[in-house]
């Protein structure tokens, strides 16, 4: 096992952005590794490549001892006092929602951090990387507030690759531990199971929680909880706010509004926590506006909020080669195929699911995630919808396996599972 966990891609993409004129903003789930990214791995790159301490500015927001620069002014003034000469400065200031107020999220335009930091690259001779744990004031409105000057740098929770590069082992015995607990860094570092499970049922109480509902200032934190732990129950399956309302009122007996229920599910997204996906009519080219599918940025949490009783092992799959397509930067929706049919000369038409359309630039594959397909039957299931696209982009079916990559007559892509996860250029075979 080594001692630090590699994040080679989201170092990379700092180090592509590097001195390009524009704000880098590393967004991501708290605790997922941003602060690490950023203070660590970032930091030990620039003094590598020659960068003195001393231009290096580096200020945590979430920090005790910082608390007096949440003040944009402050900040601004001791950020300045430290450039003494024209040569390159790097500032890294993390979670910068610190510096924001409720009232300035309601008018993004006049967020004064904002102007502090756009003021602060006038000078030219700095480079500003900044992190944050919450998507409402920076990635819906971070290029309007930098007036263009944004650069977004998302980071998600561990990948399999990733954990798998830091542990070694048995690839098989490597996923089960995976699926278990997931990819929040920290975990790692945990000696026992009963440490990991009490962490991460902590993050939700101790973090993300107390987060929301001090933001938002969320007036009902037993409808927040009992939403989250129907989400965390029914990823992969399609749902909507009018349908978890009825839920909480049919079985927790809880009377709430499907407003507040739509409102509180935007948190829980805004805040990365959980992502959706809609549906899409594959032959209509067009976006159905609910049902959709909420998948949770991490296996680990998902099993921790439910006690990890809840272990299905197809739903679990799905979510993870989900969150496997996000961090690779696929925009990922779920595929829905009408198939026509003849049945006993009655025409009948079906609506069929594919996982997960994804799409990144041209490219675009339709992807099933099947656990086991060893009985034709179900085999046929999962291509029905494939065979039924009739386009040109590339099919693939992932199975819980360790086979070989092979193509079928239908030029069908079937894959292992643990490839799909280790290889990044597994869609391409």
């Amino acid at each position: 096992m080594q001692n630090t966990i590699q994040r080679d891609e989201y170092l990379k993409k700092l180090i592509d952005r590097r001195e390009n004129g524009l704000i880098k903003v590393v967004t991501g789930i708290r605790r997922c590794g941003k602060s690490f990214l950023l203070f660590r791995l970032f930091y030990d790159c620039l003094i590598q490549s020659g960068v003195p301490e001393q231009q290096i500015i580096t200020i945590a927001l979430d920090d005790d001892i910082f608390v007096k620069y949440r003040d944009p002014d402050e900040l601004s003034g001791y950020i300045r006092e430290k450039i003494v000469n024209n040569k390159m400065y790097y500032i890294l200031i993390d979670e910068v929602q610190y510096s924001i107020t409720k009232e300035e999220l309601k008018n993004p335009e006049n967020i004064r951090l904002y102007n502090v930091l756009n003021g602060l690259m006038r000078l030219r001779n700095v480079d500003i990387y900044v992190t944050g744990s919450n998507s409402k004031m920076l990635t819906k409105d971070v290029l309007t507030a930098f007036r263009g000057r944004g650069d977004e740098v998302r980071v998600y929770p561990v990948s399999f690759k990733e954990y798998y590069a830091f542990t070694g082992g048995d690839k098989s015995d490597a996923y089960e531990e995976y699926a278990l607990y997931g990819g929040m860094p920290l975990v790692f570092f945990k000696k026992s199971d009963a440490e990991k499970m009490t962490y991460l049922k902590n993050l939700f109480t101790e973090v993300y929680f107390k987060d929301i509902i001090e933001r938002y200032d969320i007036g009902l934190p037993d409808v927040l909880e009992e939403l989250t732990d129907d989400l965390c129950s029914s990823i992969g399956s399609l749902t909507n706010a009018s349908k978890i309302r009825n839920t909480l009122q049919t079985v927790k007996n809880i009377q709430v509004s499907g407003t507040t229920i739509a409102n509180y599910l935007n948190y829980l997204i805004e805040s990365f926590m959980f992502s959706n996906a809609k549906r899409y009519d594959v032959k209509g080219k067009k976006y159905f506006e609910y049902p959709s599918k909420y998948y949770c940025t991490d296996i680990g949490l998902r099993n921790a909020r439910l006690g990890f009783r809840q272990q299905e092992e197809t739903h679990i799959m799905e979510n993870i080669i989900y969150n496997e397509l996000l961090c690779r930067d696929y925009s990922v929706d779920v595929g829905v195929v009408e198939i026509v049919e003849s049945v006993r000369g009655t025409r009948t038409k079906k609506q069929c699911e594919i996982d997960f359309v994804a799409n990144r630039g041209s490219k675009k594959y339709y992807i099933q995630s099947a656990l086991a397909i060893h009985e034709p039957s179900k085999l046929e299931t999962e291509l029905r919808p494939l065979k039924h696209t009739h386009d040109f982009f590339k099919k693939i079916i992932i199975s819980k396996t360790s086979m070989k990559p092979w193509t079928d007559d239908e030029g069908i892509l079937h894959l292992g599972l643990y490839e799909f996860l280790l290889n990044e250029n597994s869609l391409e075979l």
